[in-house]
């Protein structure tokens, strides 16, 4: 197989690996989903990440049920978050996506997140130490390009 994984990579990837866990979860306590369930919110933002999908195919990648999904969208679609239409390539199907009114909801949440992770910043770290945070995040960026 290949080479030994050295003991500080298992300790940083465990260790990067709770604390971004740990960020997402203040992310979404910084905001208000407004009633929206971790699984609807993540179902909205993959749509707004990778556009028109079918149910089977968000519930393939959100990995729940077809039915699972088809009641989270449900929720969505009574909220105005998402649009449906006739898939052009089979109209047996439908596609869905985020609606205008989604997209705006997304943003405000987004912006809502960043502002509270700018005022932490601000509040709890030296000029110094966000530069280290910042050069620390190019490093990490490294690893989604391999």
């Amino acid at each position: 197989m290949g080479d030994a994984v050295s003991e500080s990579a298992v300790r940083t990837a465990r260790e990067l690996r709770t604390a971004v866990g740990r960020l997402r979860r203040r992310f979404r306590q910084a905001y208000d989903a407004e009633g929206l369930t971790p699984s609807q919110m993540s179902a909205l933002n993959r749509l707004d990440r990778s556009g028109p999908a079918s149910t089977s195919d968000l519930a393939a990648a959100e990995g729940v049920r077809h039915q699972s999904m088809a009641a989270t969208l449900n929720v969505l679609d009574e909220r105005g978050l998402i649009e449906r239409r006739a898939d052009p390539n089979d109209g047996r199907r439908q596609l869905v996506s985020v609606s205008d009114a989604g997209h705006l909801f997304l943003a405000d949440k987004r912006r809502a997140g960043e502002e509270w992770l700018a005022r932490a910043l601000q509040d709890n770290y030296t000029e110094r130490e966000r530069q280290t945070v910042l050069k620390a995040l190019v490093l990490l960026e490294k690893i989604t390009e391999s």
